[in-house]
């Protein structure tokens, strides 16, 4: 029988989506064509594929398997959100308000383009439209994107970092040599969280012990260099920043402490979200004793903000 290049297709189409082996010598004997109108016929079926893929939100790829010697097909991974989905990180991202303008919007611009089917495209954009316009940058103006991924890599391959930073308390900018333990975010600012190196710069601070890291705002960076030099910290006392990150208010560092309130307003669910680690003690005629463990004094300017819902016990 003879066959036409579609039906020839179709066939091999069907034959990898059935998980089966392609191979070129026997399917060019198969339909009595040579090999190059297979390996044609291969290419043709991988640009499909690709088109395919906004549709199906994942990718199929034809790819060539040197031990089995044939093409087969192979799922790789998916790259579509739902359209909910980009459309709740879109708002997360803006209300975040981490990020110069500029920034904002080229990365909200690529996370559509690349994650929305392009249907589906004009319609997140309509629905952002109005909060990109007046979205308010943060005051520093600071763009900071490379030097956090210079310090993620510092983190990952445990490097130490010099950097110039400027103090809060005084606006002076000074030297410091650091480890890098982590990159935090909290209510608009990115944070580098780091074990200072340095015994004469730690001897004024009010936490000298190692236990407790020192928290920097990655926007003060005013100068940052990730050395040769390593620094090793054993698997039994790693940072852990999940735990860390659950005792830390308003990223404020300081000695873990242990706080008692008593709070009679109308949400303690709004109490249990902002506190990870609270634990109602007790409650009666929906008043509740609250339970906290928090590294730091961020937490005062918490208790302050509650007014007369909070009573602090011990």
């Amino acid at each position: 029988m003879s066959y036409s290049k579609v039906e020839r297709v179709l066939a091999i189409y069907t034959k990898l989506m059935d998980g089966c082996l392609i191979r070129k010598a026997e399917e060019a004997a198969r339909f009595g064509v040579d090999m190059r109108s297979i390996q044609r016929d291969i290419d043709d079926i991988r640009n499909f594929l690709e088109i395919d893929t906004d549709s199906k939100g994942y990718i199929n790829a034809v790819v060539y398997d040197h031990m089995k010697k044939g093409y087969c097909l192979e799922q790789i991974y998916k790259i579509r959100l739902t359209n909910s989905e980009i459309l709740a990180l879109c708002k997360i991202l803006l209300d975040s308000r981490a990020f110069t303008k500029e920034d904002m919007l080229d990365i909200l611009d690529r996370l559509i383009s690349c994650c929305v089917p392009e249907v589906s495209r004009k319609l997140v954009k309509d629905l952002i439209r109005n909060e990109a316009f007046h979205y308010i940058e943060p005051r520093h103006r600071t763009q900071f994107l490379d030097t956090m991924w210079e310090i993620g890599q510092a983190v990952r391959n445990c490097r130490y970092i010099e950097m110039d930073y400027m103090r809060t308390k005084d606006r002076a900018v000074v030297r410091r040599k650091v480890k890098p333990v982590a990159i935090m975010f909290s209510e608009y600012y990115f944070y580098l969280t780091a074990f200072i190196d340095d015994e004469k710069v730690r001897a004024n601070f009010e936490v000298i012990d190692d236990a407790f890291p020192t928290i920097y705002r990655m926007d003060r960076i005013k100068k940052l260099k990730v050395l040769d030099e390593r620094f090793h910290i054993p698997y039994s006392s790693r940072f852990e920043e999940g735990e860390f990150r659950k005792r830390v208010q308003f990223m404020y560092g300081g000695r873990l402490q242990r706080l008692k309130f008593r709070y009679t307003g109308t949400d303690i669910d709004a109490i249990l979200d902002r506190l990870p680690t609270a634990q109602i003690l007790s409650e009666e005629s929906g008043v509740y004793m609250v339970g906290v463990e928090v590294f730091g004094k961020g937490i005062d300017m918490w208790l302050k903000s509650q007014g007369d819902y909070v009573e602090v016990i011990e």
